[in-house]
């Protein structure tokens, strides 16, 4: 949970009339925030090797309706990416880091002779995610208590130091990225007005899944 390097400032006009997207079940991009992935498939391949010569730009999107379709409905809004990060194996996989710039509406799909999808985005209802404001201090004892919790009911392992040490900008979107919430839980989040409001609604959302608790686990809470 490392600081991530700061992006230049894009301006508006910078953000691509259309946009590639990889549509992925649980998998959220915030802005400013970092995102792993490996990438094997042979359309996400394709994406990825397009991107990289035409501004390094893609968005992440959910699905959303479990169908088992060729080309399953997508949510409304997505976050694009700039790739800060590219490496590939020697089996072919690329390993990159998506940096989290701007959130879109979808307007429409646009047609393609592509193997991947891309839509035509509507970046206006986000534009303040290019100049996020100093967000506001979190109860960093109460969040990552309820955290300890959730990730021992989950059997998820973590160095916390690390946690204990991320800023609060780092920490709340790595959160919500790593967690297992269901995908409308984190389209909410994702959705969410700001870092303020999206920090309000995982405390709650945490709140809710470590419930019902026993006294031990509600002394770590309070």
């Amino acid at each position: 949970m490392s600081s991530a390097v700061p992006l230049p400032q894009i301006p508006p006009s910078a953000l691509p009339m259309e946009l590639p997207v990889f549509p992925l079940v649980g998998a959220v991009l915030l802005p400013q925030a970092r995102l792993p992935l490996n990438i094997f498939e042979p359309r996400y391949l394709a994406m990825i090797e397009d991107a990289l010569g035409k501004g390094r730009m893609i968005g992440m999107i959910q699905p959303s309706a479990a169908e088992d379709v060729a080309v399953p409905p997508i949510y409304s809004v997505g976050c694009a990416g700039r790739i800060t990060s590219f490496n590939e194996t020697d089996d072919g996989r690329l390993l990159i880091v998506l940096t989290g710039v701007c959130r879109f509406r979808v307007l429409s799909e646009t047609p393609t002779t592509k193997l991947y999808r891309a839509v035509r985005p509507d970046w206006s209802p986000y534009l303040s995610d290019l100049t996020p404001e100093e967000p506001e201090e979190i109860d960093r004892e109460r969040l990552i208590g309820l955290l300890q919790i959730y990730f021992r009911k989950h059997g998820i392992s973590v160095d916390w130091n690390v946690v204990q040490n991320a800023p609060d900008d780092v920490l709340v979107p790595t959160i919500i990225m790593i967690s297992p919430f269901a995908p409308n839980e984190k389209q909410a989040l994702l959705e969410a007005a700001d870092f303020n409001t999206r920090a309000q609604m995982l405390e709650a959302l945490l709140e809710m899944a470590v419930m019902p608790q026993g006294e031990s686990e509600a002394d770590i809470c309070h």
